[in-house]
């Protein structure tokens, strides 16, 4: 019950969907985690991921004329880039795009390993897109051909 007005608290369609029933009855979930901007820097243009399998990061990096802030784990390395950067692209596998730097279901957080000089944590999308899609021998989304 809300303090204030001694009714509930008002349940909106989105808080509904995210319900779920467990041994103690009905629940919400935890908010989704999401990859931090480290302090200090600011993120005027939003902020999503990509991410790729561990295997594949450090041949990425040296391929990249600009490397933003760099997270990763045992699993997957995760490159913070500027909201929306998967318009008109198709990430190829085994990439992972992730809006708003939302991670999976996953027991932790993925630890900052590479942060860039200045106050913009961004890796430029169309580079690393390039690199990605070398590495995984995918033709870029505008190289394909077009069937009629």
């Amino acid at each position: 019950m809300s303090a204030a007005s001694g009714r509930p608290p008002l349940l909106t369609l989105d808080t509904l969907v995210r319900l779920t029933r467990g041994p103690g009855g009905v629940t919400a979930p935890e908010p989704p985690r999401r990859l931090a901007v480290p302090d200090g820097m600011t993120a005027p243009l939003g902020c999503d991921a990509v991410s790729v399998p561990a295997r594949l990061g450090p041949l990425l990096m040296p391929r990249l004329p600009r490397v933003g802030c760099v997270y990763a784990d045992e699993a997957r390395w995760w490159w913070l880039v500027p909201s929306d950067s998967d318009y008109a692209l198709e990430w190829p596998a085994p990439a992972h795009y992730a809006t708003g730097a939302r991670l999976p279901d996953s027991p932790h957080v993925p630890g900052l390993i590479h942060r860039p000089d200045g106050t913009l944590p961004y890796t430029p999308p169309i580079p690393l897109y390039l690199a990605l899609c070398r590495l995984t021998g995918t033709t870029p989304t505008w190289s394909r051909a077009i069937s009629a």
